[in-house]
């Protein structure tokens, strides 16, 4: 045959091709797009638009359909298998997606979804970038039966392996059901929209079949749920256009993988501003309560800063900003919240931070003013004991340059754990504020001074007396530093520039640690 004869054949072929990718585009019929809207949840390509730069997303294996039988399976076997898979990018650099699409056997995972997934998360892994899934599905396909369970466990195994190797996030836009709730929850960081988006192990009817108890879906596993309760979800938002607006905000604080560093910006905010106001927002007096977030807005670029579980153990900050244009991990203790206090919860969100800044190569700043661990039977009978020891492990083991501040109490074994010069902190400073104690000056007093107090004719005079040589002897601010405890103590208005300053040295830092297999961080 010529070329000029099958030159027409071509051209259908071609045109066929078009229509046949038109089709793919469009999905399903208009009612099940409708059905969709009218939950008030956008489709899967239309998150996939709003979450990558206009026109970058390239789609792989749009034309893929399931192979299976049975249960009237084989008539129905619609192009994508119910999820959308490729790369586009986010303020320009590569970012791999999948979304599941709702429309299409309502996003429940089957062999060819499963693989569709696999796929792309290899490439992401092997392409260096970070990979975001988009949740929309029903869980397992049971007309599929244990191939669809396979599936899943392919999909855990290489969240694990992925995990500290490229940034994981995970959007939860709809329902989330049984096993498939574990993808995002060994994922770096899970948002979740109010109303639209649950996540639970077992339903409303499982629960209230096994134990009696009637519940909601949003009350079993809704977003305020898991933000402030679970603490599985780090983020949650009123609308999906907010939350995919968030997840671009968070990339471009992360590096792409665990041998890149966060991009740098030009800061607009002079690295030798003075933070005078410091000086009147944190009160001298150790038991009068101030709001930490004010103070990392004053020492951060521009003020502006991502808290990362706002709502959850809220008597620990942990945050993503940039100093001197420099990404930095932010850890920080709340007055407001529990006087700041060490918890069970706030160890365990700290130390997870700590651990993801330390993957991504994002150094850390920790601002203490802790009065100690909270105490408490519940405390203690909850493991107050490993998931304290969860914090300090984290901060050992990581090699990132790190930076304490103590503005003002640092006391008893939460001091050491708030990254404490013996653990291992690069650089150690402290306000003129500072008390450094095993304890404050009052409890101090009454365990060294008993006999002394009691023996007393005025044992109420003679305790308030002994609290003030106490504290003149060795909680005045200048003793841990007289004692090579502290690099220095600096004036709170320099912090800005001591910090950026720390950094800049720090930004070469090269750290070693003893080969091994992994460690066995306590649980």
């Amino acid at each position: 045959m010529s070329a000029e004869e099958a030159a027409p054949d071509i051209r259908g072929r071609v045109a066929q091709l078009r229509a046949l990718r038109a089709q793919v585009l469009r999905g399903p019929d208009e009612k099940a797009t409708a059905a969709q809207h009218a939950k008030g949840k956008l489709t899967a390509r239309e998150r996939i638009e709003l979450l990558l730069d206009d026109g970058t997303f390239s789609e792989v294996e749009p034309l893929r359909r399931h192979r299976a039988t049975g249960f009237g399976m084989e008539d129905r076997r619609p192009r994508t298998d119910g999820v959308i898979t490729g790369w586009g990018t986010v303020h320009g650099r590569t970012v791999f997606v999948y979304a599941h699409d709702f429309r299409i056997f309502g996003g429940a995972l089957g062999e060819a979804h499963a693989e569709k997934i696999h796929r792309i998360m290899d490439r992401a892994v092997a392409a260096g970038a970070p990979l975001v899934s988009l949740n929309d599905g029903a869980g397992a396909r049971i007309q599929e039966g244990v191939t669809a369970l396979s599936g899943y466990g392919g999909i855990f195994r290489r969240n694990a392996r992925a995990s500290g190797v490229i940034p994981q996030i995970s959007v939860m836009l709809g329902p989330c059901a049984g096993g498939a709730a574990y993808s995002p929850a060994l994922t770096d960081f899970v948002f979740m929209v109010r109303e639209t988006s649950q996540m639970f192990i077992t339903g409303p009817d499982v629960v209230e079949t096994v134990t009696g108890e009637k519940v909601s879906l949003g009350a079993l596993g809704g977003a305020d749920v898991h933000a402030e309760t679970s603490g599985v979800a780090h983020f949650a938002y009123d609308d999906e256009r907010t939350c995919l607006e968030e997840v671009r905000y968070l990339l471009s604080l992360l590096p792409q993988n665990n041998r890149e560093t966060p991009l740098a910006a030009l800061p607009g905010d002079p690295p030798d501003r003075s933070c005078d106001t410091l000086l009147d927002l944190v009160p001298a007096g150790g038991h009068r309560p101030y709001d930490m977030r004010r103070v990392v807005e004053e020492l951060v670029d521009d003020g502006e800063y991502l808290e990362v579980h706002e709502r959850w153990a809220a008597n620990v900050i942990v945050a993503l900003a940039r100093l001197g244009g420099q990404v930095v991990g932010i850890v920080a203790n709340q007055p407001l919240v529990l006087a700041g206090v060490l918890d069970i919860d706030a160890s365990e969100k700290a130390a997870r931070f700590v651990q993801m800044c330390d993957a991504f190569n994002i150094p850390l700043v920790t601002l203490v003013d802790v009065p100690g661990f909270l105490p408490g039977v519940d405390q203690e009978h909850n493991g107050i004991i490993r998931r304290g020891a969860k914090l300090l492990y984290a901060y050992c083991n990581a090699t990132v340059p790190r930076i304490s501040l103590i503005l003002r109490k640092a006391y008893g074994g939460a001091y050491i754990v708030m990254d404490s010069r013996s653990v291992g902190a690069d650089l150690s400073y402290a306000w003129p504020s500072n008390e450094i104690a095993v304890m404050g000056a009052e409890g101090a007093a009454n365990v060294v001074f008993r006999r002394r107090i009691q023996a007393a004719d005025d044992p109420e005079a003679t305790r308030r007396q002994l609290v003030k040589e106490y504290k003149a002897e060795l909680m005045h601010p200048y003793h841990a530093a007289e004692r090579g405890l502290l690099d220095d103590v600096i004036d709170p208005a320099d912090t800005r520039r001591v910090l950026i300053d720390a950094l800049r040295m720090l930004r070469t830092k090269h750290a070693d640690l003893t080969s091994r297999k992994h460690g066995n961080p306590p649980q």
